[in-house]
């Protein structure tokens, strides 16, 4: 499949669902009568949360990477089923091609392992998410949270290869950051980009550490501790390699 389409391009792409934004759901959030119900077979390995983008606003994602192929095909085909828009993280390409067997219509971004389905994001509405890498060894993370916050409704601009060994090249794209109403910063090595970024502007920045770097950075675990660490008020941290969480944050602070 194509990568999916950039904002603004069609409808939300919801598809089958009630006023409530859930498929077949009565007044209280119940199963209606005729509604969908999950088949046996995947009782036995998930119980998936249809209610929650009418109880949060946001719809469930699947985490891919610790399921098994049989799980995420089975997943997949009761998202189908319930018609319920999703996305698909950490998807190996064994679990893309399960994933797009069920659902051959769902666009998929391989070097960010995200599936999406429907492939078109909603109309993007509220403020601008501004999601920057620090490194090119960064922009599987950073694409994760730039999708993300796309998909749940946001528009949303990728700066890539603009860490702290060049500070010309962030300060470049100043005016961008400052009309951001929600900043996204993923880096690994030292992790100080997210402490830059928030001495330079008034939205708030989530700071995504990743598992780039050599021996000492820990797989990820010294830019965390650097980014708990920032000086620059404003900052809030996510775990490590989490462009799923950062950009999930992203989207709500930017919400209409």
């Amino acid at each position: 499949m194509g990568e999916p389409g950039q904002p603004g391009e069609g409808a939300a792409g919801q598809p089958g669902e009630g006023a409530a934004g859930q498929p077949g759901e009565g007044a209280a959030g119940q199963p209606g009568e005729g509604a969908w119900q999950p088949g046996p077979d995947l009782l036995r390995v998930a119980n998936l949360d249809h209610d929650r983008g009418r109880r949060r606003g946001y719809p469930e994602a699947v985490l891919c990477e610790p399921k098994t192929v049989d799980q995420v095909s089975r997943i997949a085909a009761e998202v189908k089923a319930a018609g319920t828009p999703t996305l698909f993280t950490r998807a190996a390409p064994e679990h893309a091609a399960a994933i797009l067997e069920e659902l051959p219509d769902a666009g998929h971004v391989p070097d960010a392992r995200m599936i999406a389905w429907p492939a078109e994001p909603p109309a993007p509405s509220g403020g601008t998410v501004v999601v920057l890498g620090a490194g090119t060894s960064d922009l599987p993370v950073a694409r994760e949270a730039e999708l993300t916050a796309r998909y749940l409704g946001r528009p949303t601009e990728l700066v890539v290869d603009v860490g702290v060994a060049g500070l010309h090249r962030v300060l470049a794209h100043l005016d961008l950051l400052r009309e951001a109403r929600a900043i996204v910063v993923a880096a690994g090595m030292d992790g100080a980009l997210p402490s830059v970024v928030a001495g330079l502007v008034s939205a708030p920045v989530i700071a995504v550490p990743t598992s780039v770097g050599y021996g000492a950075a820990f797989g990820g675990l010294a830019p965390l501790l650097s980014m708990l660490n920032a000086c620059a008020p404003g900052v809030a941290v996510v775990n490590i390699d989490n462009g799923y969480g950062g950009g999930h944050m992203a989207a709500q602070i930017a919400a209409p």
